[in-house]
């Protein structure tokens, strides 16, 4: 997913891929069928159905990146039927002082930052602000005239009028031919000239109003709703909630979800009195193995971004993300706290592409994340539309997505299963971490 910078990129210190062989802290695991995790109770596995057994060989499948020194460290957990019946923390967070990984490590969630900025957009749909297919323009006057790319490059660049406008689902869905700076082509060069670079600290704008009106002169990639695009809807959609809500996008979030539900550690910045808790960011070297990307006491993160974005800014435990995610499972309610109405949660997991989209349509994001066939995408994620296409047994209808560190996550309604993986390596796909937590999950249910 899309890659934040820091203001001082360290690639140094370049580690062997023996280095961190036998250094590995011992993982603890918090799942001990007793007390509670993030406010969220702790259960046997037997207790909701899975194998403890098989629940086990989660740790050494991928305790095994970091004594192989392709990983700092790992976070894993799994809760089936509202109960956390599997978290286990492993390696470290910041190798270079020895320092493990924790319960309440802070993580660059990147696009993890997707389905949480679609839940405060859907918030408002169920208000009747809006409706999907209202036409952004009518809410952000700025994209009345967005025309699209037909050829050409630069100064030679061809543009034509929209076929239909941009609607407000296509933010959601990157159907509506905005893109990222990222995947190479002529618009995106254009994003890159006008400094739209997708994440908050590298681009030179006052605010997001600032951002999103710059981002409005560009070109589309595509026609509305005739391509999966990857891309900045979801920095506009946090300017739509802005403007309908009155508050900044970083104040909605904190009042209308992140306080309700305990998510005390999620925000755009980590202030100095949790700098300790932010797990450095590594990157894979040549050799095999980790080097230094980006480090606490010099990272972007240290301060509060001028353009909050919607796409790729917070950052986040695993305790608050879980309970983020359990909201989603238990159809938009947690301890009390109704974020969204379960026909909403419903909407936002069902796949929202149809098939002029053809069977792969992530295919075009062009990374090595284990996007396959049988993929969908709903509002903010993407949603299984078909298992065996897929090659991996989550259900039908399950919603989750990832972000540019080695994040991931996943919501199975069907088996009322919330499942995390959690790591700090750019970029994501580098090892197959996603795919493997899946197969891991779902082998151990067995009732």
């Amino acid at each position: 997913m899309h890659q934040r910078k820091t203001f001082t990129v360290v690639l140094a210190s370049i580690l062997a891929a023996g280095l961190l062989a036998g250094c590995a802290p011992q993982g603890t695991d918090s799942a001990s069928g007793a007390g509670m995790f993030a406010g969220l109770p702790r259960a046997t596995p037997e207790s909701a159905g899975m194998s403890s057994d098989r629940l086990d060989r989660i740790r050494p499948a991928f305790e095994s990146y970091v004594t192989d020194g392709k990983l700092s460290g790992v976070i894993t957990a799994v809760a089936r039927d509202g109960q956390v019946v599997h978290f286990e923390a492993s390696g470290y967070q910041d190798v270079e002082a020895g320092e493990p990984m924790a319960e309440d490590t802070i993580f660059r969630m990147y696009s993890m930052t997707k389905p949480i900025a679609s839940a405060a957009l859907m918030m408002l749909w169920e208000e009747g602000h809006f409706l999907l297919s209202t036409p952004l323009s009518q809410v952000l006057p700025e994209f009345a005239d967005t025309e699209v790319y037909v050829s050409g490059a630069g100064d030679d660049m061809e543009t034509e009028p929209p076929r239909r406008p941009i609607v407000i689902r296509d933010l959601m869905t990157h159907t509506s031919g905005l893109t990222y700076t990222f995947i190479p082509s002529p618009v995106a060069a254009s994003y890159a000239a006008a400094g739209l670079e997708g994440s908050a600290d590298a681009v030179p704008h006052d605010d997001l109003a600032h951002y999103v009106r710059e981002l409005a002169k560009q070109p589309l990639l595509a026609h509305p709703g005739t391509a999966w695009n990857y891309s900045v809807g979801l920095e506009v959609a946090g300017r739509v909630v802005e403007v309908v809500s009155g508050q900044s996008f970083r104040d909605f979030l904190k009042e209308r979800i992140f306080d309700p539900l305990g998510m005390v550690d999620t925000d755009f910045h980590v202030p100095d009195e949790k700098l300790d808790r932010l797990a450095v960011n590594y990157a894979p070297t040549p050799e095999g193995g980790i080097a230094v990307f980006d480090d606490p006491d010099t990272s972007a993160y240290r301060k509060p971004p001028k353009v909050e974005m919607g796409g790729s800014g917070l950052v986040a435990t695993a305790g608050d993300y879980l309970r983020f995610a359990q909201m989603l499972a238990n159809g938009g309610e947690l301890d009390g706290a109704r974020i969204l109405g379960p026909e909403t949660v419903a909407l936002m997991m069902d796949n929202h592409l149809g098939s002029a989209y053809g069977p792969s349509p992530m295919s075009s994001l062009n990374l090595d994340m284990g996007m396959s066939e049988g993929m969908g995408y709903g509002l903010g994620g993407y949603s299984i539309t078909d298992t065996g296409l897929t090659g991996l047994p989550a259900s039908p209808g399950t919603y989750g997505w990832g972000g540019a560190a080695s994040t991931d996550f996943l919501v199975d309604s069907e088996e009322d299963l919330v499942a995390m993986v959690l790591t700090q390596l750019l970029p994501t796909g580098t090892y197959p971490l996603r795919p493997t937590m899946e197969v891991l999950t779902y082998q151990a249910i067995v009732d």
